[in-house]
């Protein structure tokens, strides 16, 4: 394996892409306005990145409606397109390294998970919905022997897509690629704080063979290029993946608009459940700590509130603490690292921000709680734990996107899924219990949008993914995302 000298190294030479990606041509934002990309690893500065404002985010609108309505991509045979999206797929795997290090060093993330998860899941699915192109059927309405009715799905148009920055090339690909495979021009914004890889992922898509102008990625702030696609006349539907606050601002740009659809995957505080009939203790305290602590914590499906049933308490408890240890934040660099460094300062403060309250409103401090410094960065905070937590606590209500988890007791069924239900999200939860009955009733009982049953967080691009209440509503993944970037069309034959 690679040590950090070689990522290091490889970091040294990298280059940083800080233009926006209108019509086929990187360009700089039209008032030439920039905004520093740091790396939150060390602080250091890696580039100006164009700040586009919605005059540049008119040109990719723009953009990418003429290559629509012009049918170089809409218009292909299924076939064509699906060759184009494996070529991508293909190259995203030969830039392995490249898209690796750039996620790295924009988000903190360690370079290893970036090298062995991300990239190859985000192959993987240009891959999987490519595959899918020559297999998605219409239909076929039940009308008299004198008619014929089909049903067949278009593409929408003009889809504008707004990625955050935990999993910057992932959350792009899970947007771009069912987008594109139905015959849409996208314009990406990419998370400020994580501009690099939608941007060279547009290159990459270029040299695949997507014509020019039917992948737009306009980088800058949410309030100037993120609202600017909000509210934009001419964008047909709008995909966001991020809080719930801006999920809402989202919902209100479009009915001031053109009542464009805005399909949302939002904010998360998903309960995982350990009963006392669960039989491997270890295994789902190894999982309650990698569902808290991986990715540091940014994570919108992380498993944050923890219930453990009274009479295994101690138990497991003993065995979560030996595995929050193994989740200590080092260099992102250093293949070692199990977890790195906070996306940048003010989310490192808002999420120390929530220790201390937690701390104030009686819940106890059972590890961590501490925020470090790593390679002259403060961007770094310690797997932390908080028992005795109570539901009306902050920390069992909001969403912190960091290592902090919060455990309660609990002593029955009904009072765990009542506990668990209480929440405004609706995103993912997990139960851990070997009683098939209990596995299959309380699954039932949850009300989010994925429940994994002796697994965390279970994930697969066949599957949809997303959430209920204010989660958000629609479908990442598996073929149901296709509803999103498609519409319905029937078509009524009379016969004579």
């Amino acid at each position: 394996m690679r040590d950090s000298s070689d990522w290091k190294s490889q970091a040294a030479t990298l280059r940083f892409p800080d233009k926006a990606f209108i019509a086929g041509k990187f360009v700089p934002a039209v008032d030439g306005q920039t905004f520093s990309s740091v790396n939150p690893a060390t602080g250091k500065v890696l580039a100006q990145v164009a700040a586009c404002s919605a005059e540049d985010v008119d040109l990719a609108v723009k953009s990418a409606r003429t290559a629509f309505e012009s049918g170089v991509w809409s218009q292909l045979p299924p076939a064509s397109r699906k060759a184009v999206l494996l070529r991508l797929s293909q190259l995203i795997l030969e830039n392995r390294d490249e898209l690796a290090l750039l996620d790295s060093l924009n988000m903190g993330k360690p370079v290893m998970d970036a090298y062995n998860i991300d990239v190859p899941g985000s192959a993987q699915v240009f891959a999987w919905y490519a595959e899918s192109l020559d297999k998605y059927y219409g239909q076929v309405a039940p009308t008299s022997n004198a008619t014929l009715a089909t049903i067949t799905r278009e593409p929408l148009g003009v889809v504008a897509a707004v990625v955050p920055w935990n999993y910057p090339l992932d959350m792009a690909a899970w947007k771009l690629a069912p987008a594109l495979a139905a015959g849409n021009s996208v314009v990406l914004k990419p998370a400020e704080q994580s501009p690099f890889s939608a941007l060279r992922l547009a290159e990459l898509a270029l040299q695949a063979g997507v014509p020019a102008g039917v992948l737009n990625v306009v980088p800058g702030m949410g309030e100037s290029a993120g609202k600017a696609l909000g509210l934009h006349q001419d964008v047909d539907c709008l995909a966001f993946t991020g809080s719930t606050q801006v999920g809402k601002y989202f919902m209100h740009y479009a009915s001031q608009s053109n009542l464009k659809q805005v399909w949302l995957e939002c904010g998360g505080k998903s309960p995982n459940i350990i009963f006392n009939d669960c039989n491997d203790l270890a295994l789902a305290a190894e999982k309650a700590a990698q569902g808290i602590f991986f990715n540091q914590g940014e994570v919108c499906s992380a498993a944050s509130r923890l219930y453990v049933q009274r009479d295994i308490y101690a138990p497991f408890m003993e065995l979560l603490v030996e595995q929050a240890a193994k989740w200590m934040p080092g260099d992102p660099l250093d293949p070692s690292s199990p977890a790195g460094a906070i996306v940048d300062d003010r989310q490192a403060a808002s999420i120390m921000a929530a220790i201390e309250q937690a701390s104030k409103q009686g819940a106890h401090l059972l590890c961590g709680g501490q925020q470090l410094t790593i390679n002259g960065s403060d961007n770094y905070i310690a797997p932390t734990i908080f028992t005795e937590v109570t539901p009306e606590m902050s920390i069992a209500r909001d969403e912190v996107f960091g290592p902090v988890l919060a455990v309660s007791v609990f002593d029955t069924e009904e009072e765990v899924i009542r506990l668990a239900n209480d929440s405004i999200y609706g995103l993912a939860a997990s139960v851990w219990t070997d009683n098939l009955h209990r596995a299959h009733r309380v699954a039932r009982m949850l009300n989010v949008g994925t429940v994994s049953v002796n697994a965390m967080d279970a994930l697969d691009v066949c599957v949809p993914f997303g959430g209920c209440k204010q989660t958000g509503f629609g479908r990442d993944l598996s073929l149901h995302s296709l509803d999103k970037y498609t519409q319905l069309k029937t078509t009524w034959f009379q016969f004579r």
